[in-house]
């Protein structure tokens, strides 16, 4: 369940700020988010905003100042959907989500406490199931992911009406060149 943290009081410690961290995000994003103005336009048209710890340019500020084991350990790199609402918006036309997306990548590579760990290990179930069939298996993820969290009940009336309107098929489908999946996912093990 994603849960907004109360930054009225909040502390941030600027000795603790990592140099390198702006250069990683920038190397991995291929953004130039220095740019940003700090207008907050992106965080006027975000869908998720509400639920958000920092906004979309406090993430960025975040980079810009170091603070890495802060933007890492964030609720909001997690809960952004990457609709790009906030990169179109931007009035210097950064890829806000790919920042994000970047950040992400590194919380993941180094092991940061997930500000959302629900939203990873759905994000993790859809990538097995794209690495097992070379597509989505809505019903298999839905699944394997309400076995993780215990939730069986909460949302079954929308998962009775995809299926009704078939939506989910029980069964997988593969693509024919699953050969090509697994050389994605290889060459991504060896990055």
């Amino acid at each position: 369940m994603m849960h907004k943290k109360k930054l009225t009081n909040a502390i941030i410690d600027l000795n603790q700020r990592d140099l390198k961290f702006a250069k990683e995000v920038k190397r991995r994003s291929g953004v130039d988010f220095n740019a940003c103005l700090h207008c907050h336009t992106c965080a006027g048209g975000c869908q998720f905003s509400e639920v958000m710890d920092y906004m979309p340019n406090r993430i960025i500020r975040l980079v810009q100042l170091g603070l890495k084991q802060e933007a890492l350990t964030c609720s909001s790199i997690w809960i952004c959907v990457s609709c790009n609402t906030c990169s179109i918006q931007c009035p210097m036309g950064i890829d806000i989500s790919a920042v994000t997306d970047a950040i992400c990548q590194i919380a993941i590579d180094e092991k940061a406490d997930v500000g959302e760990p629900e939203i990873l290990k759905f994000h993790e179930e859809v990538l097995k199931t794209i690495k097992r069939y070379g597509r989505t298996h809505k019903l298999e993820i839905m699944l394997r992911y309400k076995f993780y969290t215990h939730d069986w009940f909460r949302d079954m009336g929308v998962g009775l009406k995809m299926l009704a309107k078939h939506k989910l098929d029980i069964l997988p489908s593969r693509v024919n060149h699953m050969m090509d999946i697994k050389n994605i996912f290889s060459q991504k093990k060896a990055v």
